[in-house]
């Protein structure tokens, strides 16, 4: 069950935008935001029927660009047919699940678990995955990315869950790959910080 894939699908970019719940303009809206700024990779939690159709435009729209849109909150096997369904390229879950992640793989999706403690991150190393997401980030805290570097020095975090453009760096500084952000990509005042991070001030 690789997923080191995901290493080519961020090429090394450190953000990555979250758009929960955001409805169809509003995350073309903003999913356009944060392409126009430099974020390549967006991920829309699939909860409602109106979730799944903005997965369906952001993800057609990502094709034109040459983006990688995925399916988020994806919690059972039903989620991961709508996101193959809807043009998904990912799948993130908020925790370890090793059957959706086998079943996201089946689909021809890369699939990326939630993680939260020591034993989470060695169950889903041992089954070969190296690409996890750290949530709820901001309750974990940058300390937690820290502590797991030591015994997991191949994982490669992914934080969710309260990030923003104040944050993002720290978080960056403790150890994750990739930070996601959300609301911070429809505040004017944190797109400027938002590009710095990316190399782009």
């Amino acid at each position: 069950m690789d997923n080191s894939g995901f290493e080519e699908l961020f090429g090394g970019a450190p953000l990555m935008a979250i758009l929960r719940g955001m409805g169809v303009e509003r995350s073309l809206a903003v999913s356009t935001t944060a392409w126009d700024l430099g974020i390549d990779m967006v991920e829309l939690p699939i909860q409602t029927t109106e979730d799944l159709e903005a997965l369906r435009l952001v993800s057609a729209a990502a094709r034109e660009r040459g983006k990688i849109v995925g399916a988020g909150t994806v919690v059972s096997l039903e989620h991961v047919a709508q996101a193959a369904s809807a043009g998904a390229s990912f799948t993130v879950s908020p925790g370890l699940d090793l059957e959706i992640v086998r079943a996201s793989h089946e689909a021809g999706m890369l699939s990326m678990p939630g993680v939260a403690t020591a034993s989470e991150v060695q169950l889903a190393m041992k089954s070969g995955l190296t690409w996890l997401k750290a949530f709820p980030a901001s309750v974990l805290g940058p300390q937690w990315l820290t502590a797991m570097r030591g015994p997991f020095p191949q994982a490669r975090f992914v934080t969710t869950g309260g990030m923003n453009a104040t944050n993002a760096g720290e978080y960056l500084s403790a150890g994750a790959s990739v930070v996601a952000v959300g609301t911070a990509l429809e505040d004017p005042a944190q797109l400027p910080l938002l590009a710095s991070l990316l190399g782009r001030s």
